[in-house]
C-alpha cells in the first residue's frame, strides 16, 4: 500500500536550483514518486511512497518550509500512482499570471471542512468552484456555481465578466487541495469583494474528514495522478481516463458505443475541441510518465 501526501505552502524561497538538487537527492533516497514544484513564492506537491518515506518527507517539509502536518491531505493507493519523481522550478507554484494575487500578502478567510456545510446553507453566499471543466464534470458541491473555464488562468476574466463586488458580497470558493483558492481569494480581495471565504484543505480534506452521511459533495473528485478520481474517504473512484483526449470516463462513458479501450471515447468526437484535445493529451502523457 502506498501513502500519498498532497500539500502546498506559500513562503518566499531563494536559491531554487540548489534547493532542487538537495531535494532530488533526499527524495530519491526515500524512493518517493510524484511531483514537487518550487517557485519564489513557495512549494506545491503530491508525492507517494511508503509510510516511512512519507513520514520522512513531511519532517523535511516542516523543517525546510514550516509546513504543518495538519495542512497535508492524505490518501492511499494499492499501486504507485506516479511513475517517477519530478522536481521542477516554476515562476508560480500554480499559474495565474495576476501579480496582485499574492497569498504571501493576504488571502481570504479559511473555513474548515467541519464548518463548510454551514456556509453552504447561507442564502447570501455565492459558492464558487475554481477548477477546470474537465474536473467539475465529474463532481462538485451541491448548489455550486461552476465557471466555464478550461484552465485556472481564465478565472480572473470570469470574475471580471460575471461577478460584481457590489452585488456578490459574500463569496465561498473551493478547489481540489486549496492552493488555487489561495490565489483566487487574494485576487478577489484585490478586486474589492468584501467577504471572501475558501475551503481549508480543499475538496480532498473535506472528503478525508467529513462523514459521507453529512457530505454535500456530489460525484467524485478529479485528481492529477493515475487514480483519476477519488470519492468519500479519499478512496479511489470509479473513473478512468480516455487514452486519446485525457477526459475522465464514467462507467456509462465506457459502455458507450463510441468508446474503444486504449483508443478513444465519445467525448473525443462530440465535446472536445482540437485545442482541448491537445492540452488533455499533454496532461495525460504527464500523468503516465
Amino acid at each position: 500500500m502506498y501513502r500519498i501526501a498532497a500539500f502546498y505552502r506559500f513562503t518566499p524561497l531563494q536559491n531554487l536550483p540548489e534547493l532542487k538538487a538537495e531535494l532530488v537527492r533526499e527524495f530519491a533516497a526515500l524512493r518517493l514518486c510524484g511531483t514537487l514544484l518550487l517557485a519564489p513564492e513557495g512549494i506545491n506537491g503530491t508525492l507517494a511512497g511508503s509510510a516511512v518515506a512519507i513520514d520522512a518527507l513531511l519532517d523535511s517539509m516542516a523543517r525546510r518550509f514550516g509546513l504543518p502536518r495538519s495542512e497535508v491531505k492524505y490518501s492511499e493507493a494499492a499501486e504507485q500512482p506516479f511513475q517517477r519523481l519530478k522536481i521542477r522550478l516554476k515562476r508560480e507554484v500554480i499559474t495565474f499570471r495576476q501579480p496582485e494575487a499574492d497569498p504571501n500578502q493576504r488571502v481570504g478567510t479559511y473555513v474548515t471542512p467541519q464548518d463548510w456545510n454551514q456556509l453552504l446553507d447561507d442564502p447570501d453566499v455565492v459558492v464558487l468552484d475554481t477548477r477546470n471543466t474537465y474536473e467539475t464534470m465529474i463532481g462538485t458541491f451541491q448548489g455550486a456555481l461552476v465557471p466555464p473555464i478550461e484552465n485556472f488562468t481564465e478565472f480572473a476574466d470570469y470574475v471580471q465578466r460575471a461577478l460584481n463586488p457590489a452585488q456578490h458580497k459574500k463569496i465561498a470558493m473551493f478547489c481540489t487541495g486549496g492552493i488555487r483558492c489561495e490565489k483566487a481569494s487574494a485576487y478577489m480581495l484585490a478586486q474589492g469583494f468584501p467577504e471572501v471565504y475558501h475551503l481549508q484543505g480543499g475538496i480532498l480534506k473535506y472528503l478525508e474528514t467529513v462523514p459521507p452521511e453529512q457530505s454535500r459533495w456530489d460525484g467524485e473528485c478529479y485528481v492529477f495522478d493515475r487514480r483519476v478520481a477519488v470519492g468519500h474517504g479519499v478512496q479511489p473512484g470509479s473513473h478512468s481516463m480516455c487514452f486519446y483526449c485525457g477526459l475522465p470516463l464514467s462507467e456509462a462513458d465506457r459502455q458507450h458505443p463510441d468508446y474503444e479501450a486504449g483508443v478513444s471515447c465519445a467525448h473525443c468526437r462530440t465535446e472536445t475541441s482540437d485545442m482541448q484535445k491537445s492540452a488533455l493529451r499533454l496532461r495525460h502523457s504527464r500523468l503516465i510518465d
